[in-house]
């Protein structure tokens, strides 16, 4: 797959920006949807930065949103959703309140304060910048936006970790309906290829890969931060909030096929889900199942794309 490009930007009405800092090795990314798109989230694991997701529940209001961020930073990284809302108000893109718009902005962070520089953390200013970069051709894979300063593997310390990153996976269901993962992989487990178990990146020691499944009575406690892998699965299927929030879930089978460990209290692992709502779908069966395979092959495309490592390695 080439830069991603058949990815989340293939499905019309979304466009994707990221802003990093190469020295501080730290970002954000905004997935923008213009014209609102339904949308659900899970959360799992216990270690959560979130913001405005107790609105994507099916007993609230509000049920579209007009952008997702995703940042780095740890928990100051949720700033840079203001940076979004800054922008989008002044596009005119929000919730119509009558004396103005106010955009709905989820947003999700990750740990990457232990690489690079810990001061520097994504904030207003970043998000803002993604916006204006945001387009519908953004490369969706590598060591990008939020995923600068992604590492997969820190059981053993940072010192054995590998790079992680931001990968994608396409897949085309019946009747014209499309289903996109976004994920950035920033996990306490190793990664794994789902359909074979290979071991594809995570800890290794003295050159020789250490699963971490195996040892973790043995871990120290510097290996308790650094983490948390966020994912965005979209569709141009009509759905319901209530379906979205349901696909955001089934997408989460594909965080388990292919990282191992996954949902660890050191992560907060979440997964916004998307839907255009553009075409009619016959088979929620079929896209719930699909959802998995799809974010195990992003999450795979994440690991080898920030690795420069090929299928063959």
């Amino acid at each position: 797959m080439d830069d991603g490009l058949l990815a989340l930007t293939s499905i019309p009405g979304i466009k994707i920006g990221h802003a990093h800092d190469d020295i501080g090795l730290t970002g954000c990314t905004v997935i923008i949807c213009e014209e609102g798109a339904v949308a659900g989230v899970d959360q799992r694991g216990g270690a959560p930065g979130t913001r405005e997701t107790d609105l994507l529940r099916g007993y609230n209001l509000v049920e579209c949103v007009h952008a997702i961020m995703l940042s780095g930073g740890s928990a100051y990284g949720l700033d840079a959703a203001s940076g979004a809302m800054q922008y989008l108000e002044e596009h005119r893109i929000g919730l119509d309140v009558g004396v103005g718009v106010v955009p709905i902005v989820p947003s999700a962070v990750l740990f990457d304060l232990g690489v690079g520089d810990a001061s520097v953390r994504p904030g207003r200013l970043e998000g803002y910048a993604a916006c204006e970069a945001a387009t519908d051709s953004a490369k969706l894979r590598g060591r990008i936006g939020a995923g600068a300063g992604a590492t997969i593997g820190k059981a053993f310390g940072m010192q054995h970790a590998m790079l992680g990153g931001f990968g994608s996976s396409y897949m085309e269901l019946s009747s014209g309906v499309c289903l996109a993962a976004l994920v950035v992989v920033n996990a306490f487990g190793d990664v794994y290829e789902h359909c074979t178990g290979r071991f594809i990146a995570g800890a290794q020691i003295d050159g020789k890969i250490t699963p971490c499944i195996d040892k973790l009575s043995e871990l120290p406690s510097a290996a308790a931060f650094g983490n948390t892998t966020l994912g965005i699965i979209a569709t141009n299927a009509v759905l319901t909030r209530e379906q979205a929030n349901k696909l955001a879930a089934q997408a989460h089978n594909g965080f388990a096929l292919s990282i191992r460990p996954v949902h660890t209290c050191m992560d907060g692992d979440t997964i916004f889900s998307l839907s255009t709502a553009k075409v009619k779908i016959d088979s929620l069966l079929q896209l719930y199942s699909a959802a998995a395979e799809v974010m195990a092959f992003a999450v795979e495309d994440a690991a080898r794309a920030a690795n420069k490592l090929t299928e063959a390695d």
